[in-house]
């Protein structure tokens, strides 16, 4: 059965709520995605600016899923970076590292375009801070810094020093920093409602409540809810981490991991200047990360650690409010509004995972936490492959990846042993 959305800041504050039909009777198009997050709209609108006829089918709610429960930090953390540059020098020689580099930055494109191009009211802004948790972490700054000014990126990053942290944020936490002005944060769900709204605009159709039940191989494909049917020349599976459809092809590949975030009451505006005075988006630089910034009606939302184990935290709240003390001491015993939970996609290597189930029903999933940014790259490189633009599509679709040959309970319980590791290496890192 649908669910309702979840008792988030974002849901609390939607613009335009959806309206979208129950998918009901039988329809003909040229694709189907199933899913309606970032990857599935961002790759609706693709298609249909291309002049496809696209159908989104949502299980619940447009944003539901991971695309309304994430920090809404834009920035060019790709995930699985290494491992994708490792493989991609057997196939792009020495312009993998290049071909990565530019990937990081693409969906920020994509996003900015969209939003300027449709109007979207998302509370859209400009500034990162990648905070340096240990004076030891400063060593990755500089070569990240390095390699921002040797592509270009000069007037767009800077080297913060631990004694000039206090001009960016009011915590006694940090050890420095790297400034990122081209990193954006916003509000996910508002994102997600205003491109649908676009692709719809461009003549797809949309609906929502209708879980998908099972998809019909064939020359023709077709999707099948309980109400209705859709035929298409092809379908992309756009679930991430909240479908179960194509199990038997996809099984071993995708873990859920419970991400948790928060938002406080409203703040004055003095104390969310003084907390946050140039308004950036901010995580620190642990494999387990705190990441948080301050909302458009001055709320703190802060994000952190990862529950591995697929199942949501109990008492989400207690579990974040020592980092946000922590962080900002002045904010000790602040009432939390808002809490809520999402489920991530985690890959082992973390590099996306994008392929082919049948030769007419494609699969975009897996950002292992990157997924506002990474989502919009892969729905363009999706629009492209559906359409017969292949070359990107197979780069991704040729990676190889480890598939476990266990079920998703035990492949989360040993992806949680493994991030136990982590966080006892962070001590000697």
């Amino acid at each position: 059965m649908p669910e309702p959305r979840c008792n988030s800041y974002y849901n609390a504050t939607i613009n335009n709520e959806s309206q979208y039909p129950r998918l009901e009777g039988e329809h003909r198009v040229d694709v189907v995605i199933v899913g309606g997050g970032f990857t599935g709209v961002a790759t609706a609108v693709e298609l249909a600016e291309k002049g496809f006829k696209v159908a989104i089918v949502e299980a619940n709610k447009i944003g539901w899923g991971a695309t309304g429960r994430n920090g809404g930090q834009v920035t060019g953390s790709l995930s699985g970076d290494k491992a994708m540059t490792k493989q991609l020098v057997n196939k792009l020689g020495t312009q993998a590292e290049k071909f990565v580099w530019d990937l990081r930055w693409r969906g920020h494109e994509i996003i900015k375009s969209r939003v300027s191009k449709y109007n979207i009211d998302c509370d859209l802004k400009f500034g990162h801070l990648h905070t340096a948790y240990k004076s030891a972490h400063m060593g990755e700054m500089q070569a990240t810094y390095d390699e921002a000014i040797e592509r270009g990126m000069g007037d767009e990053v800077s080297l913060i020093a631990r004694k000039d942290i206090p001009e960016y944020l009011e915590t006694p936490l940090y050890h420095g920093g790297l400034l990122n002005k081209r990193n954006m944060h916003l509000h996910s769900v508002n994102l997600c409602l205003g491109e649908a709204r676009a692709a719809e605009s461009q003549g797809a159709l949309i609906f929502e409540n209708s879980p998908v039940l099972d998809i019909t191989d064939g020359v023709l494909p077709v999707v099948k809810t309980a109400h209705g049917s859709i035929t298409a020349n092809s379908v992309l599976l756009a679930g991430n981490a909240y479908h179960r459809l194509a199990r038997n092809k996809l099984k071993g590949m995708l873990f859920p991991a419970s991400l948790g975030n928060c938002a406080t009451v409203k703040l004055t505006p003095e104390v969310a200047k003084a907390l946050n005075p140039h308004d950036i988006a901010v995580y620190d630089s642990r494999f387990v990360l705190d990441y948080f910034r301050m909302t458009a009606d001055h709320r703190l939302m802060f994000g952190g650690g990862t529950n591995y184990s697929g199942r949501d935290s109990k008492d989400l709240a207690n579990e974040l409010r020592p980092g946000i003390e922590r962080t900002f001491p002045r904010l000790k015993g602040v009432e939390i509004e808002f809490e809520w939970t999402g489920m991530a996609g985690i890959v082992v290597n973390r590099i996306p995972q994008l392929g082919k189930v049948s030769p007419n029903v494609f699969y975009c999933q897996g950002y292992s936490g990157h997924g506002v940014a990474t989502s919009h790259i892969m729905g363009e490189i999706m629009a492209n492959a559906i359409v017969g633009s292949l070359t990107e599509f197979e780069l991704f679709a040729g990676m190889k990846h480890i598939r476990l040959p266990v079920g998703e309970w035990l492949g989360n319980q040993g992806m949680a042993m493994g991030m136990m590791y982590y966080r006892i290496m962070e001590n000697f890192r």
